[in-house]
């Protein structure tokens, strides 16, 4: 979905409003993805300099636990605000995703901010223990391995590391 924000801070004398989804299943979020399109609000006011603009995104994710592997859902609502003025679309470096004619990219612009939103590493809860290296089962299942102390390194070229090391 596109925004012309040029003709809109040329232009603009009343607030535009907006509620669409952005669809960005194919989108690679880099260890997860969306469960359903997302559900995103957006406005821009007209100011004395420019204008104020507000994204307003929900959005559910799925994913699996860093640690212990199992599926995760999540779900996500923020808010972001920005405040922009014409020299901000002339300039190359301006932070919004804007083509050269001064159309915002609204989805484009969701997936940035769902890639700040969401962490890199996602864990089914804050104490997830993971999985046992030894039976591979999950700790907090019950595993009972206990490893032992003169334990051969899973690698054999490390084992003179261990002899340094002892």
């Amino acid at each position: 979905m596109q925004f012309d924000l040029r003709s809109f801070l040329e232009n603009a004398r009343v607030p535009y409003k907006v509620h669409f989804l952005a669809d960005l299943s194919q989108a690679d979020f880099g260890g997860y993805t969306l469960a359903a399109p997302a559900e995103c609000d957006f406005s821009a006011t007209p100011t004395a300099d420019g204008a104020a603009l507000l994204l307003c995104v929900k959005a559910q994710i799925h994913a699996e636990c860093a640690r212990c592997l199992e599926p995760i859902q999540r779900e996500y609502a923020f808010e972001r605000e920005y405040n922009v003025r014409m020299r901000d679309v002339e300039d190359p470096d301006f932070e919004l995703p804007c083509q050269e004619k001064g159309c915002l990219d609204l989805e484009e612009l969701v997936f940035q901010e769902l890639i700040f939103e969401v962490p890199t590493v996602l864990l089914c809860s804050p104490d997830c223990q993971g999985l046992c290296p030894i039976c591979g089962k999950k700790k907090a299942a019950g595993c009972t391995c206990q490893p032992a102390d003169n334990a051969a390194p899973a690698d054999a070229r490390l084992s003179i590391l261990k002899q340094l090391l002892s």
